[in-house]
């Protein structure tokens, strides 16, 4: 099964890895699980890492040449490997270990095709680099289509918080403009970030460095930008590596007053 992967597309693989790690993920939902100190209040649990070991079984099968970089494995491969896939397993562990079912699997090429899994929705959510698309339960895959209809806002409300004291993305929720226009909402995943390509969300917003390359937030960004969201950092200009944090938004008019209410925190 793992190897009848080895000639399809990337997206292909993407999907095959989000789909098996999702597996594991559902499977070992509701156990008892031994949690791994990663030390400053974060942990990682045993379906984390057999998750990612799901991943990467499908990934060096139709990849071999192929390097990876993955939050519990660290970097496996060859070092000058052109291409590097980057896989979170088990995005929202701390929701899984007490029992919230509001998780992801993602897995990213670098610069290319990426797919984030619902293990509980059953839905995976993947682009090729050009589209972004759903797929549901086998069903036929259909197109993700941003909107800012539910005005809801995803506001990412876990540390660290690099850039405070000058932005902190709670204040955000303080500012009369986005009572008048927003709702929020904390997800605490990235599954959050699919929803806004799928139009579940109208935005999200969070802290942090250079976020493009990293294995929480690579796939989502990916996927935002293949459904044609606005994406940039918290102060307006193209996430890189000088990028800080993140704000995706389903149009310009969202991302614009996003933009202008948190001006003066920024």
């Amino acid at each position: 099964m793992v190897n009848s992967y080895a000639s399809s597309g990337d997206a292909a693989v993407a999907i095959a890895g989000a789909r098996a790690g999702a597996d594991v993920v559902r499977a070992m939902y509701g156990r008892w699980l031994n949690r791994i100190d990663k030390g400053a209040g974060d942990f990682a649990t045993t379906a984390d890492v057999e998750a990612e070991k799901a991943v990467l079984g499908v990934i060096r099968a139709a990849r071999p040449d192929d390097a990876i970089l993955g939050e519990e494995g660290g970097r496996q491969g060859a070092a000058d490997a052109v291409r590097q896939w980057l896989v979170d397993p088990l995005c929202g562990t701390l929701n899984y270990a007490v029992g919230n079912m509001l998780v992801a699997v993602n897995v990213a090429l670098r610069d290319g095709a990426a797919a984030v899994a619902d293990p509980f929705s059953g839905e995976v959510f993947f682009t090729d680099g050009k589209t972004a698309r759903v797929r549901r339960d086998g069903t036929d895959d259909a197109l993700l289509t941003p909107t800012p209809a539910s005005r809801l806002v995803d506001v990412n409300l876990d540390p660290p918080f690099p850039s405070a004291p000058g932005f902190r993305a709670v204040n955000l929720l303080t500012h009369p403009g986005f009572i008048e226009h927003f709702r929020p909402r904390v997800v605490s995943t990235t599954l959050a970030l699919a929803w806004v390509a799928a139009g579940k969300r109208a935005a999200y917003v969070t802290d942090g460095g250079n976020l493009s390359e990293s294995v929480h937030f690579a796939a989502g960004i990916a996927m935002c930008r293949a459904a044609g969201c606005v994406v940039t950092g918290i102060d307006g200009a193209p996430i890189g590596e000088a990028g800080r944090g993140l704000v995706v938004a389903a149009d310009d008019e969202t991302h614009g007053l996003l933009m202008s209410m948190m001006g003066r925190y920024r």
